[in-house]
């Protein structure tokens, strides 16, 4: 009988020897008995993105956002369907990583980020999405160009010669013009291709201004969306401004507000409004040493002219005309143009800036505002009133 119990006792033992219970979370371990293992029961990181996996028409211009709870980000691509890897950049806390660069429109990109959870296990999750694809990426062009060094009367004109914009607001919105100087101005739509900037009153000498234009992934309207940004850096020269009274025979140039000089002219033919130097402010467009003023319709062809300064494309130039030298001083007898001595046009000619106002007054007929520059022709209210803002 007392082996019996002796063999029972032992039997008990070797049984509670081998269990696996646990008691308290703990466990033993049969190749090191006594020993206690603690079961990892933190949840895994969880990654978010956003946009999500197989988002379809994803902004070009809205940041990719990669975020993670219940752990740290321990690293994160984004890579273009060629493969290459978009900057980004990984927050302090390691809580977040933000894209730090626009996307191509109409591209699926990959993305793949790994996190650490606070036991230190590693998870991994990936996904695509795909950015919009416009309808028309219209380009768009700025002037004056960098560097360039225009006259007082020079606006900014940026156009959209590749199609209309129907949301005005939001492009003007990503218009952002700077001087250094303070200058008072606006942006005005001249029609649904071109916003110019121009200052109310001509701008001071020597301003330096910058523009910048952030069109690339901005929505025109109608589908459309900008195909890049444009940006120009230009100084406004000395004040010089060219005034004209057609019944006074000449033309005075007053520079940084004093006359500097005085020459005779001859312009446009007094009687007849169609064949006036028109009254209004133009600027001066462009300067030709030779200028071709063939005109069939008035039945003269070949016509060449020197020291040619274009001041609209309605097709008034300042140039020399020593063929009409008689009437320069004397009579108006132009076919618009205003007429100068060979030597005074030459002197005016290198003296000329792009961008120079050309005042002119006493005629019977008006600018039209047909020509590409014609902001001056526009009162400072109505153009305020342009502002698609």
């Amino acid at each position: 009988m007392f082996g019996s119990v002796v063999a029972l006792l032992a039997t008990l033992s070797l049984v509670a020897a081998c269990s696996n219970e646990t008691d308290g979370g703990a466990v033993f371990d049969s190749k090191a008995p006594g020993k206690q293992q603690e079961r990892d029961e933190t949840p895994a990181a969880k990654i978010t993105f956003a946009p999500a996996d197989g988002a379809k028409d994803v902004p070009v211009l809205d940041p990719i956002k990669i975020t993670v709870d219940g752990g740290e980000l321990t690293d994160v691509k984004l890579v273009t369907p060629a493969g290459k890897e978009v900057a980004g950049k990984l927050a302090a806390d390691k809580l977040s990583w933000t894209s730090g660069e626009v996307l191509g429109y109409g591209k699926t990109y990959k993305y793949e980020a790994t996190a650490e959870n606070e036991s230190g296990k590693e998870s991994t999750q990936e996904g695509s999405f795909t950015t919009l694809a416009p309808a028309a990426t219209p380009r768009a062009t700025i002037n004056p160009g960098d560097e360039a060094t225009v006259g007082v009367g020079m606006p900014v004109s940026i156009k959209f010669p590749e199609g209309p914009v129907t949301d005005k607001a939001a492009v003007e919105k990503a218009l952002k013009l700077e001087t250094s100087v303070p200058v008072e101005g606006s942006w005005g739509w001249l029609g649904d291709q071109q916003v110019d900037w121009r200052p109310k009153e001509y701008w001071p000498a020597n301003t330096k201004v910058t523009v910048n234009a952030k069109l690339y992934g901005l929505s025109f309207g109608d589908g459309a969306y900008g195909k890049s940004d444009l940006s120009t850096s230009f100084t406004v020269g000395r004040s010089q401004v060219v005034k004209i009274n057609t019944p006074q025979h000449k033309m005075d140039v007053y520079r940084d507000g004093s006359l500097a000089a005085s020459y005779p002219a001859s312009n446009g033919k007094d009687a007849d409004p169609n064949l006036n130097t028109p009254n209004g402010t133009v600027i001066v467009m462009s300067k030709e040493p030779v200028g071709d003023f063939s005109n069939p319709r008035y039945g003269y062809t070949n016509v060449k002219k020197k020291w040619a300064v274009r001041i609209s494309n309605h097709g008034e130039f300042i140039h020399e005309n020593e063929e009409n030298r008689a009437n320069i001083g004397k009579v108006n007898s132009s076919h618009g143009c205003v007429n100068l001595f060979e030597a005074d046009a030459k002197k005016y000619y290198d003296t000329a800036l792009v961008g120079d106002p050309v005042e002119i007054t006493g005629s019977k007929a008006k600018f039209p505002t047909t020509s590409d520059v014609f902001d001056w022709l526009i009162p400072w209210s109505q153009w305020q009133s342009m502002s698609a803002l």
